[in-house]
C-alpha cells in the first residue's frame, strides 16, 4: 500500500470513528445552515518562494469572488509538505484539511484542484473526498470543481485566453513560444498533445513540450530545428513557475530546455510565471469553482 493511500484510509477511520462516537452521544457536527459552505484550494505544492504569487493571486482572486467563504488550502506532494514543515510552514494533506474542515462544523464543501489535467492526481483527490461525504457523519456535500484543462470547450478558453496574457509582447511571429507541461503516465497526458494541435491552429510557432509525458522535449526540438527557428520564449504550461520551471526549462545545468536549445542556434527567452499568476487565466480555474458552489446550494 502506498504512502498516500495510507493516509488516505487513516484519515478516513479515525474521521469516522470520531464522527460515530459524536452522533452517539448526541453531540455531532454542525448543522448544515449554522455555516456556509467551505471553499478547499488543492495543489501539488511548492517549496520555490518565487512561486508563491501565484497561489496568493489566486487565493485573492477567489476571495475576491467569494467574500463571506472560508477558504483554505492543501498540497497533495508528501516531498513538499515535509520539506515546508521543517522551514516552519504547515500545510494539510486534502484529507486533514476535509477532516479539520469537518471538525469545525463546515456541512458543504467546494474543492478546487489547480492541477491542469484529471490526471491521477485529480482522481486521487476526487476519490478520498468522496469518502467523507458518505462516512456517518460526514459532510452533506462535497463537490471536486474540474482542474484547467477537463474538457474541450475549457480546452479552447486556454487557447484564446493563454497567448495574450502569458506571451511578451515584443515576440514576433517567427519566434517560436514553447509551453512547458508536466506529463504524466496517466491517460490524461492526451490532453498536451490536444493542446498543441489547438494552439498551432492559431498559431503555428506555439508548442507544447512535457516534461515526463508527451509531446516530449525532444519531439518539439526537432520541430523548431526544422523549421529553422531562431529565437524562442520558454513559458511554464503549469499554475506556478516553480522546481521544473526554474531548472529543468530554465535553469544553467546541460539538460534544461535552454541549455539544450542553445546548444541547437536557438536563443531562449525564459518567462518565469505561473499562470496562477495572470487574472485571465486564474479566472478559469474560478469559474470552475463558481459552478461547484452553486452545485453546492439546496
Amino acid at each position: 500500500m502506498n504512502r498516500k493511500m495510507l493516509a488516505a484510509l487513516t484519515t478516513f477511520f479515525l474521521v469516522s470513528l470520531l464522527s460515530s462516537a459524536a452522533t452517539a452521544t448526541g453531540h455531532g457536527r454542525a448543522k448544515a445552515d449554522d455555516k456556509g459552505p467551505a471553499i478547499l484550494l488543492v495543489t501539488f505544492g511548492t517549496s520555490v518562494p518565487s512561486a508563491q504569487a501565484a497561489f496568493a493571486n489566486i487565493e485573492t482572486q477567489v476571495k475576491k469572488a467569494f467574500p463571506d467563504v472560508e477558504v483554505r488550502w492543501a498540497y497533495t506532494s508528501h516531498i513538499i509538505r515535509q520539506k515546508l514543515a521543517r522551514e516552519g510552514k504547515v500545510l494539510d494533506s486534502p484529507e486533514i484539511a476535509l477532516a479539520k474542515l469537518m471538525d469545525d462544523g463546515y456541512a458543504k464543501v467546494a474543492i478546487q484542484s489547480l492541477h491542469m489535467i484529471p490526471g491521477q492526481e485529480f482522481h486521487e483527490i476526487h476519490t478520498n473526498a468522496m469518502m467523507f461525504e458518505r462516512m456517518v457523519g460526514g459532510f452533506d456535500k462535497v463537490i471536486v470543481a474540474h482542474p484547467l484543462l477537463s474538457a474541450n470547450d475549457a480546452m479552447e478558453n486556454v487557447v484564446k485566453t493563454l497567448p495574450a496574457a502569458m506571451i511578451p509582447r515584443d515576440r514576433t511571429p517567427e519566434d517560436a513560444v514553447v509551453l512547458m507541461g508536466h506529463g504524466t503516465h496517466h491517460a490524461g497526458d492526451a490532453i498536451y498533445s490536444a493542446m498543441m494541435y489547438k494552439f498551432q491552429s492559431i498559431d503555428p510557432n506555439i508548442y507544447v513540450g512535457t516534461v515526463e509525458g508527451h509531446p516530449t522535449f525532444d519531439d518539439v526540438k526537432a520541430q523548431l530545428v526544422k523549421k529553422g527557428i531562431r529565437k524562442a520564449y520558454l513559458i511554464p504550461f503549469m499554475s506556478v513557475a516553480g522546481d521544473h520551471a526554474l531548472n529543468d526549462m530554465a535553469g544553467e545545468e546541460a539538460d534544461s530546455w535552454k541549455q539544450m536549445l542553445t546548444q541547437a542556434g536557438i536563443e531562449c527567452v525564459p518567462v518565469l510565471k505561473g499562470m496562477a499568476e495572470y487574472d485571465a487565466l486564474a479566472d478559469l480555474w474560478i469559474e470552475n469553482l463558481k459552478i461547484a458552489v452553486k452545485h453546492l446550494q439546496p
